[in-house]
Parts: C-alpha cells; sequence; structure tokens
C-alpha cells in the first residue's frame, strides 16, 4: 500500500471552494500533502492547501500540467475540463472520480438521459437544444405547463432552474440548451450519500431531508435523519446503490431525490463530490463526509456512516440588499446556544443569496433541534458592512 500520510504523496484537487476547504481539515488531520487548482487567489483552500496554484478549471493545458504533477486527482466542482482528466487516466494517473462518470454528470440533458437508459426513476423529461426549440414544444402541446426548467449546463444552487407556468415566462430565460421536467407534486425532497472505493467497497448516510427556500431554491435546512418512515428510507438507500453502481463513481456522490406523494422515490440529480446535504456529518457522524471522500479516493477502509447523534444543518446564505465586506451579526449570539456550531467558508464578499457558511445544531432530540436551527435561522444575519 501507499504511503500516503507525513510521506512525498500528493493529492490534487480541482477547485478551491468551502467544500476543498473542508476537505483539507481531513488531509491536515492525517498530513497528506495537497495542491489546489482554482480560478480565484481569494479562494477559500488557498491557506489550507500546501500547495496553491491559479488557474482556469475548464482549460485543457491547466488542467493537464496541474495533473502531471500529482499522485491521484480529485475534484471539489464538477465543472472542470474532463478531456484534460481522460488523458491523465490514459497516461496512467489515477483520477476519481473518473473523466467518465463526470462526463455523464456534467450535463443535465445527459444525467436524467442515463437515468432512462438505467431504468432508474426519475421525472419526465424532453431535452430542447435551444429557447425557440422549446418554445416550439410548448406550441406543439409536447410540454405541458407548469414545468420545471433546467439549463443542462452552469446550474448550481438554484441557478439556472425555473418553474415555467405560462408561456411569457420563457423570455427571462437564458437561450441555452436546456431540459424541460414533470413538475413532481412530492412530500420531501431526500438525499442520500454513497460511497465507494476502487475495491468496491460501499458504504450509504442515513436518508437526509431537506427544506428548500421558496423563493432562492436553495436549501434552507438539512435534517438528519429524515423524517420519513423507515420502509421509505430503506427504498430511498436501494435507489441511491442503485445510481452509484451505474455511475462507477469512486468518492461521495450524493443522490437527491422526490419522495412523491404516492410514496415512489424519484432521482432528481446528483453531484460526485462532497455535498451541502452531507454537512451536518462534521458534527453528528462518525466519520464525516469529507474524510470519507479522502478514505474512498485512496482506496482505504471506509468509516463509519453511522451518526452519533442528530444533526441539522442550517445554510448562511448573504441576506437580501447587501453586497460587499462580509459581516456575520449576532454571531456571538448563536454561539451561546446548546449544540450550535457555525462554519465560516472566508469568502471575504457577500451578495444575495451567495454561501458563505452554515451552521450545525446537534441534539438528541431532533425537533429540539429543529427548533434550535429555526432559531439561528432567524438570529445570524450575513449582511455588509
Amino acid at each position: 500500500m501507499t504511503n500516503y500520510f507525513s510521506s512525498d504523496f500528493k493529492l490534487g484537487i480541482l477547485g478551491g471552494g468551502q467544500l476543498g476547504k473542508m476537505m483539507l481539515y481531513e488531509t491536515r488531520k492525517y498530513d497528506i500533502f495537497t495542491h489546489v487548482l482554482d480560478p480565484s487567489f481569494e479562494a477559500p483552500s488557498r491557506i489550507s492547501s500546501n500547495y496553491f496554484e491559479k488557474g482556469d478549471l475548464m482549460d485543457f493545458d491547466t488542467v493537464y500540467n496541474f495533473g502531471k504533477k500529482v499522485d491521484v486527482l480529485t475534484i471539489e466542482i464538477e465543472n472542470v475540463n474532463t478531456k484534460a482528466l481522460a488523458k491523465l487516466e490514459k497516461e496512467g494517473k489515477k483520477v476519481y472520480p473518473s473523466a467518465k462518470t463526470l462526463e455523464k454528470i456534467q450535463n443535465k440533458g445527459t444525467q436524467k438521459q442515463f437515468y432512462a437508459d438505467h431504468n432508474i426513476p426519475t421525472s419526465n423529461f424532453i431535452r430542447f437544444s435551444n429557447k425557440a426549440h422549446l418554445a416550439e414544444g410548448i406550441t406543439s402541446n409536447k410540454v405541458k405547463l407548469p414545468f420545471v426548467w433546467k439549463s443542462t449546463q452552469g446550474g448550481y444552487d438554484g441557478k439556472g432552474v425555473s418553474v415555467i407556468k405560462s408561456g411569457t415566462d420563457l423570455v427571462k430565460l437564458p437561450d441555452t440548451e436546456c431540459i424541460a421536467e414533470e413538475l413532481i407534486n412530492f412530500k420531501n425532497e431526500l438525499a442520500v450519500i454513497v460511497v465507494r472505493n476502487p475495491s468496491g467497497e460501499i458504504k450509504t448516510y442515513p436518508v437526509v431531508e431537506m427544506e428548500f427556500h421558496p423563493e432562492a431554491n436553495q436549501v434552507e435546512y438539512v435534517i438528519c435523519p429524515a423524517r420519513i418512515d423507515n420502509e421509505i428510507a430503506q427504498k430511498a438507500i436501494e435507489v441511491a446503490k442503485k445510481v452509484s453502481e451505474a455511475f462507477e463513481h469512486v468518492g461521495v456522490l450524493a443522490v437527491e431525490m422526490f419522495h412523491t406523494q404516492d410514496d415512489a422515490i424519484l432521482v432528481n440529480e446528483v453531484a460526485p463530490r462532497p455535498h451541502n446535504s452531507g454537512h451536518y456529518s462534521i458534527e453528528a457522524s462518525y466519520t464525516n463526509q469529507f474524510e470519507q471522500h479522502i478514505r474512498a479516493i485512496l482506496d482505504l477502509p471506509l468509516g463509519v456512516t453511522e451518526s452519533k447523534v442528530n444533526g441539522i444543518m442550517v445554510n448562511l446564505v448573504g441576506e437580501e440588499g447587501h453586497t460587499g465586506d462580509v459581516v456575520y451579526k449576532n454571531i456571538e449570539n448563536i454561539m451561546k446556544m446548546k449544540g450550535v456550531t457555525p462554519h465560516i467558508y472566508g469568502k471575504k464578499q457577500t451578495r444575495p443569496f451567495r454561501k458563505m457558511g452554515h451552521v450545525t445544531i446537534v441534539d438528541e432530540d431532533i425537533t429540539e433541534a429543529r427548533k434550535i436551527a429555526e432559531k439561528v435561522k432567524n438570529t445570524i444575519k450575513v449582511i455588509s458592512k
């Protein structure tokens, strides 16, 4: 086995955002040497990495040359140059998740088609090449209103997703390749994190439930465990495992799902990296998702995924009407509350709905944790100076 610890082994991470920063807590714990590539010199990961490089993640040469310097390469964001990754793999470099897995996931249209081809339950959808093509689909009744519009590329955190209720809603949409998805009347939005190493060891975390902000289309609360019947939880875990198997991913894979009114489980989308729905695990689990991702990509034994205690995660996003140097107003008030841990990502500039941090609330009683979470949400405000 390779000696990863206190050695000259080098782990490369494409992307230097908060997910990378939290991954680096774990590489520091194990004294694994890291290289990070990110387009911004202000990237949250810069201070935690052993070596930081500023560069474009979509540029072939930049990614290829960066990859040559490390022994194993991973990501903390999907939008990276997969052709460079494929060339590195061809030359014997270990890249997890693989270029092949990433290519199926990067484009939402391709991702949805992948579910359809592999008999993975998902909502009905049609792929359109541009806005005119979509308008034609509406006119010819191929697409029933209302529906969910998704840009096939570049969408995240509520961007690139809209509910279209009438033809006039098309005006505000960008002219881009997209999918029109059937609007699902669901009871809950759930997520399961599946982790898999190259030796084929697979583990799943408990099912979590996500509560969304109605306007921003962003997760407000992640609740673990989800407040659902055991039977539904088992069904969600089975579907998540099927998705993991189909993608043959290595590392952490977050599978987001809808729990419908008639108790079906439909896959919404996946992320092949640590994910917002697993942040609670830093305080609440025996092995958090970031350590688990590192273990998986280095083909080390996977850690225990059970929770030590119930956990709820609250996203800290920039308040509307505030842009500029960030201030975490009332942070000292939430720090006095039982079981509350704030995580500040290290972004110096706030803007409306930008993810600036998160707070975990742990409690033996999930109802109590949810009450404290609400209190946290109403107390701390991410504003500008």
